[in-house]
């Protein structure tokens, strides 16, 4: 939202994309009756580097998240007497930090070389207004792996 101050308290649904939907954080498959995504390397470091947003900068909380193969959902909540950096500020750190862990086990040959970047220069983010809006994104995030097979959006 053009005019929204993303520096305030409030929760945020945001979606990061790979560079050319890359699949490079795990792959998703079925575990009994229901989708599983099984994160790799990466997709273990990236969810770590989420979690460290927590510690990194004051007030903020992860409520929910699922990573896909090509892509992370998360909702960020935002809280305290102090908000702190804005949203733009928050994500730009952890594709930074997501990108320079990945460089290093590219050269520690844990991971193989990717395409030019990490992650798409932009990302979907949604000021969430309330409870039902809430737990509608919950519901999402939770059910996105059972998706996969039939978005042929994201799978690369």
């Amino acid at each position: 939202m053009p005019d929204y101050d993303y520096s305030q308290n409030g929760a945020y649904y945001v979606t990061i994309c790979t560079h050319n939907r890359e699949a490079l954080f795990g792959r998703v498959s079925y575990a009994g009756a229901h989708p599983c995504v099984r994160l790799n390397a990466a997709g273990v470091m990236i969810r770590n580097k989420l979690f460290s947003l927590e510690e990194r900068f004051e007030g903020v909380r992860i409520d929910y998240h699922c990573i896909m193969p090509n892509h992370i959902h998360f909702v960020l909540i935002k809280e305290g007497a102090h908000t702190g950096a804005p949203l733009h500020e928050i994500i730009k750190w952890y594709k930074t930090q997501t990108t320079n862990n990945y460089i290093k086990l590219v050269k520690q040959n844990v991971l193989p070389p990717f395409n030019r970047h990490v992650w798409q220069r932009n990302n979907y983010e949604h000021v969430i207004r309330g409870e039902r809006d809430l737990n509608e994104i919950r519901s999402y995030i939770e059910n996105n792996p059972a998706k996969w097979f039939f978005d042929n959006y994201f799978q690369k």
